[in-house]
């Protein structure tokens, strides 16, 4: 089956491309082969941006597309960054300049319990979908550490483990992630489908 990853971002490419290797009955195209539009994240939650950009794509290019959308939730922050984590510190910001903000807004907070989301979206031409979410549980550190991943990444240390999801590295991470978690459930979903 082909399958188009609703998402631009290389980073988020990549990952789901190692996540979903093991599924040869996957052909996974990506906006390079199948150009499609940009889709503003208007939705007021993870679920509602994934399914506005499956929805769209889907509906753009004819094909079942796999679109998620996540971010970093604190705790003492109210949920904050939330569905705003890629325009934290404003529309075009940069990791760094998120990172930056995120770590004023925690100088000396105790409490620096977080989790990354992810709701992906499977969306075929015929208007099915199929939606499931990953979490993964950790917490903030006060400064960045570590040279791998995206994101909130150099920040974020996983439940179970004293280095950040930058210091730990890809083959780690993928296997450890939200977004693993989300789109092991999406790929259940749709075997449990056929």
């Amino acid at each position: 089956m082909e399958l188009l990853l609703g998402t631009k971002n290389p980073g988020k490419i990549a990952e789901i491309k190692e996540i979903l290797q093991a599924l040869p009955e996957l052909r996974l195209l990506t906006c390079e082969e199948i150009p499609f539009s940009e889709v503003a994240e208007r939705g007021g939650s993870f679920a509602e941006n994934a399914r506005l950009k499956a929805r769209r794509i889907s509906q753009e290019t004819g094909l079942p597309v796999l679109a998620e959308d996540s971010g970093l939730e604190v705790e003492a922050l109210g949920g904050q960054p939330g569905v705003r984590s890629a325009r934290f510190a404003s529309e075009r910001a940069s990791d760094e300049e998120n990172i930056a903000k995120l770590l004023r807004l925690l100088e000396g907070v105790a409490n620096r319990r977080a989790r990354f989301r992810t709701v992906a979206v499977l969306r075929f031409p015929n208007g099915r979908e199929l939606t499931a979410e990953g979490q993964l549980e950790g917490e903030i550190t006060v400064a960045p550490r570590g040279e791998f991943g995206f994101g909130y990444d150099p920040v974020f240390i996983p439940r179970g483990f004293s280095q950040t999801l930058a210091e730990l590295g890809p083959e780690v991470k993928n296997k450890i992630s939200h977004r693993r978690r989300a789109l092991e459930r999406v790929v259940e979903l749709l075997r449990e489908a056929q």
